[in-house]
């Protein structure tokens, strides 16, 4: 998804009343806590009716969970009366991003005769949505935990959770907040080099809501600590993750316009400009879920004129690594480079066009004009390449599954080895797909780690009977690359005889 929130799973750990946070969370439940309002068996039954008996999160449908993805379930079947029973939705709804994934490409493939995207982005995408989860392996959501803070310590009234005004309030409030932090990590230098990770995509398809940064989500919860002051925790829970959800479909070419809903919606129309590197584009758009606000503020631009995707200064790597640190890099040696105090805090807090004596977000004339002819970051490698990337990113995303299943029994010395190894196959596999002479020397590193740490027991597979084929795929893979590399080598001598 784009802007401030992060495309995640939503953390399981953070809807349950464990580790440093769990007694606000538990205290929810009633008492002084004050997550369970007065009113006898009337309020009893009722919350027993929207299915609110404390415990552990509630099911959901097929069907409610398809329509949480549009943020079109009604308050009654989406109130809880603490966070711990707020369904995890966003886990729930992993096989539906997989089905709209593969519907996206056959009616991309219908309608154009082409796919919506390329495999070397594509992976790109993916290992960024996973570099941007791996933290919340090991730590609590920052956005619950300071929410929850702020609601048991400083609340100044309670709205009751099972209203419908609540809930439509907390609608707004949610998307507002949203578009007040992900405007000001386009107007922020700081603040946009970590968010210019979702913008660095050349394609537009439904890989691209899944490219986010590791660390854009320090910042943007405190953007929702005013809700705190009224709004129950477990209505923000619900509505944080229907921001969510709703902003993963409109990550496509496919749907043109919706009608009318286009005077009130964030639609895939208004989110393409969004993402458009034509001057047009700029900095318009930044509505998570409803289009108003943009309209409100003078920030809403139509789609007008073919759009370009991605930067206007384009990173050109596919290693998710460098995607997140080079434009920290970039402000950090201008900082240096500019002269004068003032001017080097320019440098982190104005926009990422400013220069001395210009205006704070920059000069409009200095975006590099689209000619139609862009060629989008895309080098040749071999085919095999390609296939090797796609069966190793599967292994390590059932890796990261297994990880995420398992974290509670693990170790902390073995979570950190898996995610050790997590990253290092991620940053690889960039390499791969770049075609660099180092990715070769990189892969007989990984294979051979891979294949002591899975002997040792460090490794799982979700799948007990895939073990040992890895263990082979690895040991072959090994021998593959220092073949290869044996190759270069003697070609190079051979070239210098």
């Amino acid at each position: 998804m784009q802007g401030n929130q992060k495309w995640q799973a939503f953390p399981t750990e953070a809807l349950k009343p464990s580790g440093p946070w769990g007694n606000e969370a538990a205290a929810g439940r009633g008492g002084e806590a004050g997550l369970r309002r007065p009113g006898g068996a009337e309020r009893s039954q009722r919350g027993r009716a929207m299915g609110a008996e404390a415990g552990s999160p509630r099911d959901t449908a097929l069907g409610q969970q398809l329509r949480a993805l549009f943020y079109a379930l009604l308050p009654g079947e989406s109130s809880f009366r603490t966070v711990e029973e707020v369904p995890n939705y966003v886990d729930k709804s992993i096989p539906f991003f997989i089905t709209f994934i593969g519907l996206e490409f056959a009616v991309s493939w219908i309608q154009k005769r082409k796919l919506p995207g390329r495999i070397n982005d594509g992976i790109t995408s993916l290992s960024l949505g996973i570099l941007s989860r791996l933290p919340d392996v090991l730590f609590r959501s920052i956005d619950l935990i300071s929410y929850i803070y702020i609601w048991n310590n400083y609340r100044l009234l309670e709205l009751p959770w099972d209203s419908p005004w609540t809930w439509y309030l907390t609608l707004l409030g949610v998307d507002f907040a949203y578009y007040c932090f992900h405007r000001i990590s386009h107007e922020v230098n700081i603040l946009w080099a970590a968010h210019q990770v979702h913008h660095s995509s050349e394609d537009y398809n439904l890989f691209t809501a899944l490219r986010q940064s590791v660390l854009q989500k320090y910042t943007s919860w405190m953007f929702n600590l005013p809700m705190a002051l009224f709004i129950p925790p477990s209505v923000f829970a619900v509505h944080l993750q229907f921001n969510l959800l709703y902003q993963f479909w409109i990550h496509t070419e496919v749907i043109t316009k919706l009608g009318p809903l286009e005077w009130i919606l964030n639609t895939p129309s208004h989110h393409r400009v969004h993402h458009g590197r034509n001057p047009y584009c700029i900095d318009k758009n930044y509505g998570g879920t409803l289009i108003i606000w943009d309209r409100i503020f003078g920030t809403f631009e139509a789609e007008d004129e073919k759009v370009v995707y991605g930067l206007t200064h384009p990173v050109n790597s596919f290693d998710p690594i460098m995607l997140q640190l080079r434009p920290l890099a970039h402000i950090w040696n201008t900082f240096w480079a500019t002269p004068g105090f003032c001017n080097k805090l320019s440098v982190i807090f104005k926009g990422p066009g400013w220069g001395p004596g210009k205006p704070r977000l920059g000069l409009p004339e200095e975006i590099p004009v689209i000619t139609g002819k862009e060629v989008p970051f895309n080098p040749p490698v071999p085919a095999y390449c390609n296939c090797y990337a796609l069966v190793h990113f599967a292994i390590i995303v059932d890796l990261y599954t297994e990880l995420l299943a398992s974290v509670s029994m693990l170790s902390q010395g073995t979570v950190l080895l898996r995610i050790g190894f997590i990253i290092l196959s991620l940053s690889s596999f960039g390499l791969l797909l770049e075609n660099k002479s180092k990715a070769g020397i990189l892969e007989i590193i990984r294979c051979l780690v891979f294949i002591g740490v899975y002997k040792l027991g460090y490794f799982r597979s979700q799948f007990s009977i895939l073990g040992y084929a890895y263990e082979v795929l690895f040991s072959l893979c090994a021998a593959f690359w220092g073949i290869q590399i044996m190759k270069r080598i003697t070609s190079f001598k051979d070239k210098h005889h």
